[in-house]
């Protein structure tokens, strides 16, 4: 499906090569449908388009591109005076929801989490997603094989309990991407302001940025996001998504992502020099290899993919549905967009398709 552009400044960034582009992405392997959305900072550059089984203006699942809005909201609750990041987690949350969360070596050390570990993904806290039971299981197998459940933060817990912690809250040089965090930074969000969280997002967000196809998924019936798929099935996990709000639960369109990643480094939200202040970067090897800040990703992108002009940068956040939302500072290049595939097979085709513009915009 071709794709829609205004005007370019650049000779290589014709209609033409982006639908090629955007064509490429689905030739990966399990990669049935994509969408790329392309801007650079003047908007003299603004091209959307898709290809396989999905449209350029299809509302989608952006999953962990979510944790973009928990970071914009925490930053303005600092600004309002309301949260500090090293506030203990203690002071937001109940002492009955957390007690023996962190527990390492016969030593609780739940006290010692702070609002910067959970944002962070310093806490140690195991990932209730991923982490392995006993046996050797993990929640991800069920649900990624269409086994829908509920999995409000009450639940999250009692589990994370039972799984031991990774490192000591803010050890060194340790990085554990975990959802667990994300969850408890939504209820102390929510704590604060006294609203949902969901709520919260569309106040603080989606209303001032005029988003009107993005919003968080709380109706299991709600049909309008494209289906999702892992590897060559799709995956159908409603109730899933619509309780897990905080750490995935938003959907939008390629051309709303946009808005709202143009605002996050743009200096809507805080001033531009912000930005410097949350890369305190910590190397992650999984889910994926990039680099983890203070509510931020940079993906990383080896020097010999274009070894005379590098790339630089390229800020901001990864979903595990595919989807996508990055800046490239160095040529101020704009991609969001989505491969919908959660089984991770498709993000380098997403990389493959942002360095291609980059390289191509000299």
């Amino acid at each position: 499906m071709r794709g829609t552009m205004e005007r370019s400044t650049s000779k290589e960034l014709d209609p033409s090569f982006l639908d090629r582009t955007v064509q490429r992405m689905t030739r990966a392997r399990a990669v049935h449908g994509a969408i790329l959305c392309v801007e650079n900072g003047e908007r003299t550059v603004s091209w959307t388009g898709a290809s396989g089984n999905l449209r350029p203006d299809q509302p989608y699942f952006i999953a962990s591109v979510t944790k973009m809005c928990v970071t914009v909201v925490v930053l303005r609750l600092r600004d309002e005076g309301r949260l500090d990041l090293d506030d203990p987690m203690h002071r937001h949350l109940p002492a009955d929801l957390i007690r023996g969360l962190h527990v390492l070596n016969g030593k609780d050390r739940t006290d010692r989490i702070t609002v910067r570990h959970l944002i962070s993904n310093t806490s140690g806290l195991t990932d209730y997603f991923f982490g392995k039971d006993a046996d050797g299981r993990r929640p991800s197998e069920t649900l990624l094989a269409g086994q829908d459940e509920a999995w409000p933060l009450e639940r999250i817990v009692d589990r994370v309990r039972t799984l031991r912690p990774r490192f000591e809250p803010g050890q060194p040089g340790r990085v554990h991407y975990s959802d667990t965090n994300y969850e408890l930074l939504g209820r102390i969000i929510e704590t604060i302001t006294g609203a949902p969280i969901a709520d919260v997002f569309r106040s603080y967000v989606f209303d001032e940025l005029e988003l009107r196809d993005t919003y968080a998924f709380r109706d299991p019936t709600d049909t309008t996001p494209a289906p999702m798929y892992y590897r060559n099935a799709p995956v159908h996990v409603p109730r899933y998504i619509a309780s897990v709000t905080a750490e995935g639960g938003i959907v939008s369109t390629a051309a709303d992502t946009m808005r709202f990643a143009r605002a996050f480094f743009g200096g809507k939200f805080f001033p531009p020099e912000t930005i410097e202040t949350l890369k305190k970067w910590n190397r992650i090897h999984f889910p994926g290899q990039f680099d983890y800040g203070i509510g931020l990703e940079k993906q990383w992108t080896p020097w010999f993919l274009s070894p005379f002009d590098p790339i630089g940068e390229l800020l901001g956040f990864w979903g595990q549905s595919g989807a996508f939302a990055f800046h490239n500072p160095r040529r101020d290049l704009y991609f969001t967009g989505t491969v919908n595939q959660l089984s991770g097979m498709g993000h380098g085709a997403a990389v493959s398709a942002m360095v291609r513009v980059m390289k191509a915009m000299r």
